[in-house]
């Protein structure tokens, strides 16, 4: 019996995930298999691959034969001739503490009150007219001027 080590297709439409499996060559792609030795997903940032080395080199010592997308998977993760060159995905920050970073800006910050200066200038615009107003003489309009003529 011919045996090889190759992806199985999991996930949804678009978003792919695999699982490495020990299959005989002659089943279907997702159809039955002897045993399930790890995972790849491609859709994260880098790649999520784990892989039980002892089984894959198990596998791999009694005859079976990876598959090329399964060799190159194996490569990056050292089981086939040499080290890992897997990149490791940059920790999450945390999201408590990144809330208590926040909050500890939020309340840092000093008091501001926006709406007193706002209100200042308001009344400052609104006694400017008036006073340009008392300040200028009253001009006569014609209308007037007839009506000091007739008196």
């Amino acid at each position: 019996m011919a045996v090889k080590i190759r992806l199985k297709r999991m996930g949804k439409i678009r978003t792919p995930f695999y699982r490495i499996v020990v299959a005989d060559s002659r089943t279907k792609r997702d159809g039955r298999v002897i045993e399930e030795i790890g995972t790849y997903n491609p859709k994260t940032e880098p790649s999520t691959i784990h892989v039980d080395s002892e089984r894959a080199q198990y596998w791999l010592g009694v005859g079976a034969q990876p598959t090329e997308s399964v060799a190159a998977i194996l490569k990056l993760t050292g089981d086939i001739g040499g080290e890992s060159s897997l990149k490791q995905p940059e920790p999450k920050a945390d999201k408590a503490e990144a809330f208590q970073a926040a909050l500890k800006d939020l309340h840092a910050e000093p008091k501001k009150s926006a709406t007193t200066s706002k209100a200042k200038k308001d009344k400052a615009e609104d006694e400017a007219p008036a006073a340009e107003q008392a300040e200028a003489p009253a001009e006569e309009t014609p209308a007037e001027d007839a009506k000091a003529d007739e008196a």
